[in-house]
């Protein structure tokens, strides 16, 4: 086949996926308004209460904080206020849009077609000051008590959610911790020398570096640190609150409380996998004197182009609204849609000790489970606002750590990424390399999203334990 025909074959391919595309995003579209009426109808028998949801139509309210610790919200002429949630030091900015401005197929066409004909491909400015959709303010009002029997805060958990004990920890204020210490460091030991926190990434658990990388350390490398791998919280074994909005601020204050203020850890090396690579550049900004390296493995990062909205850029980038590759559409279903994710995450999160099981009689007990159980192990609120809040409302803050780490850190940086990677490609790493010179990229051929740790882990801990050799 000539190069011609197999530039008309690809194409035609992209068409078709482009036309099938449409259709079935149109669809979902209309399945997701009927969704939203059914999942409201069902939280007010099951907890008696309207909850407020994102798909709402209605104008986000303009919201301002003030020295006193209040949130000012106006909202169609009128005014609440809001008291902040001290305990988290939750700021608005840290809340992404994307989680209510999420245009339908249809709308995002037609406003293509428009801008089109007038020559301007420009993004819509937007109103000073902070956007807040009602259905936040509604959170934060339910959750401090506010508006008497109005607001009722979330039962945690919700009745869509598990009840199990491994989903709902007695210990809420911490995240749940894997600890490996050198032998005799613990209880009169010799103190480690350092430390190395491993971060996993979305919808995922400990697990992800418990049963791959961690039991690969060498002893030698062992006897000198201590190894911590958290499940973040929302997820695995940690605390899953329902009433949380699970900011970039949130996850971060709960790894300082749960590891760096609980351990007493001092100088530490950071691991961290997709996502958990945004967790980890926050921490190495407000850790730069402690942060000996720093491994990003798959980062998402994508730089967004001038005059481009950044968080809706990054959610267009990241879910694309596609059925084909089959990831693609999986991201866009788990991206646009609020409820259609929601009957996702109740059919295999609810559920997940008889996919367990079933997967394990299948399989004869001869396929360890933990993907699955990091896969299964978390809500629908968790997973929903993790991935808005900071894979797509990080979208500017990683360019400002990412110069931070250029210009303040004296760390090593490396950056690890599967060639074969559909979920985020290669070009996130070298985007990476070109925001900070000295960051090594090391791509592997034949690894994708998963596979780039899973497979490969016995390599990667001697990789890993020469990066960290390096700064002793």
């Amino acid at each position: 086949m000539g190069a011609a025909a197999r530039s008309a074959l690809a194409s035609a391919g992209r068409a078709a996926n482009e036309a099938v595309s449409l259709v079935v995003f149109v669809l979902l579209d209309a399945l997701e308004v009927l969704l939203c009426v059914v999942y409201k109808v069902a939280d007010y028998v099951a907890e008696g209460a309207w909850r407020p949801c994102y798909c709402s139509r209605s104008a986000p309210a303009a919201a301002a904080a003030g020295a006193t610790g209040k949130i000012v919200v106006s909202e169609r002429g009128g005014s609440k206020v809001v008291s902040m949630l001290s305990s988290t030091k939750l700021h608005l900015e840290d809340i992404s849009d994307t989680l209510y401005e999420r245009p339908s197929v249809l709308a995002c066409a037609a406003a293509s077609a428009s801008a089109s004909g007038s020559g301007s491909g420009a993004s819509k400015r937007r109103p000073a000051g902070v956007a807040v959709h009602s259905a936040i303010v509604q959170m934060l009002r339910g959750k401090i008590g506010v508006g008497g029997g109005k607001h009722r805060p979330y039962p945690s958990p919700r009745w869509s959610d598990c009840h199990c004990a491994n989903c709902n920890p007695a210990d809420t204020g911490r995240l749940f911790v894997h600890v490996e210490a050198p032998q005799g460091g613990v209880g009169g030991g010799a103190a480690p020398e350092e430390d190395v926190l491993f971060i996993h990434g979305f919808i995922s658990s400990s697990g992800f570096w418990t049963e791959t990388v961690l039991p690969h350390v060498s002893p030698s490398a062992r006897s000198r640190r201590r190894l911590f791998a958290v499940d973040l919280l929302g997820f695995g074994r940690s605390p899953k609150p329902a009433d949380s909005l699970y900011t970039l601020r949130e996850h971060v204050e709960m790894i300082e409380r749960s590891v760096i203020e609980r351990h007493g850890v001092r100088s530490f090396h950071i691991v961290a996998h997709s996502l958990g690579s945004i967790l980890a550049l926050a921490l190495a900004v407000k850790y730069p004197a402690a942060v000996r390296s720093l491994t990003l493995v798959a980062p998402p990062y994508f730089p967004v182009p001038r005059g481009e909205v950044g968080t809706q850029y990054v959610l267009r980038t990241v879910a694309p609204r596609r059925v084909w590759p089959p990831i693609a559409f999986g991201a866009s279903v788990a991206c646009w849609y609020e409820h259609l994710s929601r009957t996702v995450s109740i059919v295999l999160c609810k559920h997940h000790r008889l996919w367990e099981l079933a997967f394990r009689v299948f399989t004869l007990y001869r396929v360890r489970t933990y993907l699955m159980d990091g896969f299964f192990c978390h809500t629908h609120i968790a997973s929903w606002h993790t991935l808005h809040n900071i894979i797509c409302g990080s979208a500017g803050k990683i360019d400002k750590c990412l110069e931070v780490v250029r210009d303040q850190l004296t760390c090593d940086v490396t950056v690890y990424h599967g060639g074969d990677d559909e979920l985020l490609p290669v070009q996130c790493s070298h985007a990476v390399k070109a925001k900070v010179p000295r960051a090594q990229v090391r791509v592997i051929d034949g690894k994708d999203h998963v596979t780039i740790v899973v497979g490969r882990q016995k390599d990667l801990a001697r990789e890993l334990e020469e990066i960290w050799d390096r700064r002793r």
